[in-house]
């Protein structure tokens, strides 16, 4: 089992629409896939139709008292199962922060999963605090979608920063290109030649499209609903470069 973690310190950057669409290529490609909402907006859950179907105490699973495995919902799409949000993950840092629980409490919640699940992926909170220390620990790899402007390249290199100062360096960050306005010149700079802040990261990048925004109304992911758009054919090719970096 690999854990892939979408995440962004800035908000609004396209992050849940990212992993939706991620989590839903993998499924399609015959990897059981488990996406956690870790978010308590519950944005994920809700896109995949599940939201309100469980409901659970941050605490609980932190101290161990309810397998997470047992919150997972299956979702319509075959392979393909959501752990939804839950308004208590908002207390989820006091939880990590108790005596006993630690940076890698979040990677023992998930282990047993690893008997039936080829893939999990976390949508993640926008926020420095231990709930991100856990899931950094956790994770074999960090997608981090960027808004080809200054303030969110800035949010991308306060992250590779706090990773070093934490001793993370085994996690790698595989930022990408999202949300792209080609009719902004900053935004065709950018793309033209990266900042050092996007080193390493995916070639891959998205464009800013309605279709995106449709996932709301649609509760689905853009590749049912609109296959043949740039959006769609763009995360079909940043799921299959994901994928090779993988190894999958």
């Amino acid at each position: 089992m690999q854990t892939i973690a979408f995440y962004n310190l800035k908000g609004g950057v396209g992050k849940t629409a990212a992993a939706v669409n991620v989590a839903w290529h993998a499924a399609r490609w015959k990897h059981r896939t488990v996406l956690w909402d870790l978010d308590p907006q519950g944005a994920a859950s809700f896109y995949l139709g599940v939201n309100g179907e469980k409901s659970y105490k941050a605490g609980s699973l932190v101290k161990g008292k309810q397998p997470v495995g047992r919150l997972r919902v299956p979702t319509r799409y075959p392979q393909l199962d959501v752990i939804p949000s839950d308004i208590s993950l908002r207390n989820m840092d006091l939880k990590l922060a108790e005596p006993g629980a630690g940076r890698g409490s979040l990677k023992r919640l998930l282990e047993p999963l690893g008997e039936s699940t080829r893939l999990v992926m976390l949508d993640c909170p926008p926020t420095l605090s231990p709930v991100a220390e856990s899931i950094f620990a956790a994770a074999d790899c960090l997608v981090v979608p960027v808004i080809p402007t200054h303030l969110s390249l800035r949010a991308l290199e306060q992250v590779r920063q706090w990773l070093d100062d934490k001793g993370l360096r085994h996690l790698q960050v595989l930022p990408f290109f999202n949300m792209v306005d080609r009719r902004r010149l900053l935004h065709v700079e950018m793309l033209v030649k990266p900042p050092a802040a996007m080193r390493g990261g995916l070639k891959t990048w998205i464009p800013y499209s309605t279709h995106v925004e449709q996932m709301g109304e649609h509760r689905a992911p853009v590749g049912e609903f609109a296959p043949h758009t740039p959006a769609a054919r763009a995360f079909q090719s940043l799921w299959f470069e994901l994928a090779k970096r993988l190894k999958l």
